[in-house]
């Protein structure tokens, strides 16, 4: 029994959506075929596959069928977490989703993951990416006040979600925890955050994180030990398409 983790597919089987530049490059031609095949060749039915945010590009829930069947076929059991292209997923309904989905996906916000001896949390965190202003040097001298705030707001509602994950699985008597984010834990601005900060107050040892793509932006966050904590990036582009196994 293996947990691995990967995140940003980015299904399209229904959507019209025009995806970014960065998700054009050429690693993100014929992705689902690439990832479908590592997956067979890599993962078994007693594994764990977290899927660590945005999952479709669909704008709804009829636009993310032929996605959501496209994941359930992954081998092994498969939890996925919100990420902020998620649109079928309404951050009030993920008990709705379980019992719709329960046997096949395991969504995880609000409530936590069993995995041997360690709880699974997670959430999509959120984290300010600006508009930051840029010197000569390439050096940040300024930031947008009013988006800053508005972010600062977001983090915590992230950050509350989080936290009922992590006590509801304290709840139940776990003590030892793997935490997913979809945003990266900090900002290129920051050393920590309150989702460093939490981690560091629940002794997590590994945090896995996606939504970072192409090669500028795979280093905006943290990248292996940090104060006893070891961090982790799993965008499907920057993993290429490989899940990343986390444990065995």
């Amino acid at each position: 029994m293996s947990l691995y983790a990967i995140g940003d597919l980015h299904l399209h089987f229904q959507s019209q959506l025009k995806a970014p530049g960065q998700l054009h490059d050429r690693v993100w031609k014929n992705h689902e075929e690439k990832f479908g095949k590592i997956c067979e060749k890599l993962i078994t039915p007693e594994d764990t596959l977290v899927l660590v945010g945005d999952h479709s590009w669909g704008k709804n829930r009829a636009e993310c069928e032929k996605d959501l069947a496209y994941i359930e076929a992954l081998p092994g059991r498969k939890v996925l977490t919100r990420g902020n292209h998620d649109m079928f997923w309404d951050a009030n309904k993920t008990e709705r989703l379980n019992k719709e989905f329960a046997g096949r996906l395991t969504f995880l916000q609000n409530n936590y993951v069993p995995y041997g001896d360690i709880a699974l949390v997670g959430t999509k965190g959120y984290t300010f990416e600006g508009p930051f202003w840029i010197d000569g040097r390439g050096r940040v001298v300024d930031w947008d006040e009013a988006a800053f705030e508005h972010a600062k707001k977001l983090v915590e509602r992230e950050l509350d979600r989080l936290r009922t994950s992590f006590e509801a699985a304290r709840k139940d008597g776990f003590r030892e925890y793997i935490m997913f984010l979809h945003y990266p834990p900090t900002n290129i601005l920051e050393e920590e955050s309150g989702f460093t900060r939490m981690a560091e107050e629940y002794g997590v040892k590994r945090v896995i994180y996606a939504h970072c793509h192409g090669q500028t932006r795979f280093h905006d966050s943290l990248m292996g030990e940090v104060r006893g904590v070891t961090y982790d990036l799993v965008s499907g582009d920057f993993r290429k398409w490989v899940p990343l196994k986390v444990m065995e």
